[in-house]
């Protein structure tokens, strides 16, 4: 896995959740509070997470084969909408019915220091994790939000450890608010309350974790930097007078295939087509360096078929006819 792949961000998200998990599970068996309990189950849902972004990026690794003519890049694809489904079932699911359990038949919390106390190196642990990976996520997200980051970022190990640390934090506050409650009022109760919604809390995360995988599962074009300089380093003005029409989609986070329509001049030879489509695809992969699948289909460029109507085969919202000459 690359540097943009956050492997370091995932194995410090990985050490700090399975030290958490233990000492979690521990409180849970000393206290019986049921926040303690979807907590330690929440982080070993984390750690198994890591564990499966690791794997992917290993796997993404692989070389070409004739089955799968374009790599396994999209491993790391499946593997992060593989996390979203365990922080659902695994984390959330489990949790609501924890807390379901705990306020139905409510018991008092035994033992307090243990709970309070690991709920204090929980989220210092956490929010080191977390400062990693928003440290590596500032490394690579350059001038975007945090939202148009978690949205439109091509790897996805990053924002899935940003979310995934930051539903922890919020977990441990949430969860620190039931016992809180619970030992000043003496109803256990509260420890279900604060149970359930860190339930809630982990299933809306692993929802938005599933939607945005998805979309890079079905396959997304290059971000638009990348589209606007594959356009200006193809066209040269000499050989390739335009672009008619362009296609870009993401093989893998760091895997872009560019297949378009350029347009050559009507009386070159067919050697000279050849020439300029090479120089063409030397000037993308400089320029874009993902860029490690092109086809360049040349064609001469037609005013009268451009007037008649726009090419079906052109990508919405993509270069279109006007940018050949």
């Amino acid at each position: 896995m690359s540097a943009s792949g956050g492997t370091k961000a995932i194995v410090a998200a990985l050490v700090a959740n399975l030290a958490i998990a233990v000492a979690k599970f521990v409180a849970f068996l000393f206290s019986g509070s049921s926040s303690m309990l979807a907590e330690s189950v929440h982080s070993v849902a984390d750690s198994g997470n890591q564990g499966l972004l690791l794997l992917g990026g290993r796997k993404a690794k692989r070389a070409a084969t004739p089955e799968h003519p374009f790599g396994y890049g999209r491993e790391r694809y499946i593997y992060a909408f593989l996390v979203s489904i365990v922080l659902f079932s695994v984390g959330g699911m489990f949790a609501i019915y924890e807390g379901y359990e705990k306020i139905v038949h409510p018991h008092a919390i035994t033992d307090w220091y243990w709970p309070i106390g690991v709920l204090v190196f929980a989220i210092i642990a956490e929010t080191i994790s977390f400062r990693t990976a928003i440290k590596e996520s500032n490394a690579v997200r350059g001038k975007r939000s945090w939202k148009e980051f978690v949205r439109h970022a091509k790897a996805p190990e990053l924002p899935v450890v940003l979310l995934e640390d930051l539903g922890a934090l919020v977990g441990l506050v949430l969860a620190l608010f039931g016992v809180g409650l619970a030992l000043i009022t003496g109803n256990g109760v509260w420890d279900g309350i604060g149970t359930l919604c860190i339930g809630i809390l982990l299933v809306l995360i692993a929802l938005v974790l599933a939607a945005e995988t998805k979309s890079l599962l079905l396959g997304e074009a290059a971000g638009v930097e990348d589209v606007e300089k594959i356009k200006a380093v193809t066209v040269d003005g000499d050989a390739v007078t335009g672009i008619i029409h362009m296609r870009t989609l993401h093989l893998g986070p760091e895997e872009l295939l560019v297949a378009a329509k350029i347009a050559v001049r009507h009386d070159n030879t067919a050697e000279q087509v050849a020439a300029a489509i090479n120089a063409a695809e030397d000037r993308i992969r400089t320029a874009v360096p993902i860029a490690r699948v092109i086809y360049l289909e040349p064609d001469i460029y037609s005013e009268e078929a451009a007037a008649a109507g726009a090419d079906p085969a052109a990508t919405p919202g993509g270069p279109g006819p006007e940018t050949a000459h």
